[in-house]
């Protein structure tokens, strides 16, 4: 019996989206020529078998060509969520989120976005995190709990935009 393979989509925002895409040309436009150059120009020096920049020029070019396969494969597979359809009632994708933490009586302001755009440190959380999965789907005025390896937490969320 074969075992179907499921493949997961990749959740962006149109932002997103152009990011990978611009990223992608970078890589396959510059970054390739870049360090062919680097290649031919470590081969003119000769002996290849102690040439320390013919090691890493081949190394970047595997590290390039390994994220290029990775962002088209991400792209492949992308969903991008239309900024249009979004609900202010609930949390859900693209959500700015306000939320008090119950303990320590502070704000927090997250936007919960796709795995591929989470930045926690610029307020980007994905929603697979268990605080942007907990977030999901809940009001304005609700608590809800979360448990994450730090411990558990009650955020009360304040707005949603």
């Amino acid at each position: 019996m074969e075992e179907e393979k499921v493949v997961k989509k990749t959740i962006l925002t149109p932002e997103g989206l152009a990011k990978l895409e611009a990223e992608l040309e970078d890589l396959k436009v510059n970054k390739r020529k870049e360090v062919s150059n680097e290649l031919k120009d470590a081969r003119a020096q000769g002996d290849l078998s102690e040439n320390a920049e013919y090691d890493a020029a081949k190394a970047a070019k595997q590290q390039i060509e390994d994220r290029i396969n990775e962002i088209e494969g991400l792209l492949k597979n992308a969903e991008v969520i239309d900024q249009n359809d979004k609900d202010v009632n609930k949390v859900g994708l693209t959500s700015k989120v306000v939320i008090r933490d119950m303990e320590y009586k502070e704000d927090l302001e997250y936007t919960i976005v796709g795995t591929t755009e989470a930045d926690s440190l610029n307020g980007k959380i994905s929603n697979e995190s268990p605080v942007g999965r907990a977030l999901l789907g809940h009001k304005v005025g609700e608590t809800v709990k979360v448990e994450t390896k730090a411990g558990k937490f009650k955020y009360k969320i304040i707005s949603i935009s």
